[in-house]
């Protein structure tokens, strides 16, 4: 299965290139990866709803140019459903043996996503209901997506 995780922002800190690369190399000997970032909005501290809105719906523009019509897209939004790690593996492991060859995982910016990406987004996964700099998110998913690959095939790492 093809992975992609299109993210707004860049990593700027090296902790976290580091720590994104040594799970994209994992994740090398299961899936073809590619992460896609994209340029996020310069936003000032305080902003007006419809601000927020306009910032949203800019990033949300690019997000949606950078999908493709064959995948199956999860975006990441608190407001989606949570699974244990467990039950990622078996929804991911699901949708290959249906058939889903490219699945797609979106990442906002610090505002969150669009109407419109939400509305293109075949599912929305929640982590947790707090919240997470997008930076750490990509961290975070990079290493559930390795989890639930080794729990499909059940292989040590999970517990």
């Amino acid at each position: 299965m093809r992975v992609t995780i299109v993210c707004v922002g860049k990593l700027k800190e090296a902790y976290w290139q580091m720590a994104v690369a040594e799970y994209s190399k994992r994740l090398g000997r299961y899936h073809k990866l590619e992460i896609i970032e994209l340029a996020d909005e310069k936003a000032p501290e305080s902003m007006s709803t419809a601000q927020e809105e306009e910032v949203k719906r800019k990033e949300g523009e690019r997000i949606l140019k950078a999908l493709k019509e064959d995948m199956f897209v999860i975006a990441l939004a608190i407001e989606g459903k949570q699974l244990s790690s467990e039950q990622l593996a078996a929804f991911l492991q699901k949708k290959a043996l249906d058939g889903v060859s490219h699945v797609a995982f979106l990442i906002g910016g610090s505002l969150g996503l669009s109407k419109e990406v939400m509305r293109r987004a075949d599912y929305a996964l929640s982590f947790s209901p707090m919240t997470f700099p997008h930076q750490m998110m990509r961290v975070i998913l990079l290493e559930q997506i390795y989890r639930a690959e080794r729990i499909t095939r059940g292989e040590p790492y999970h517990k």
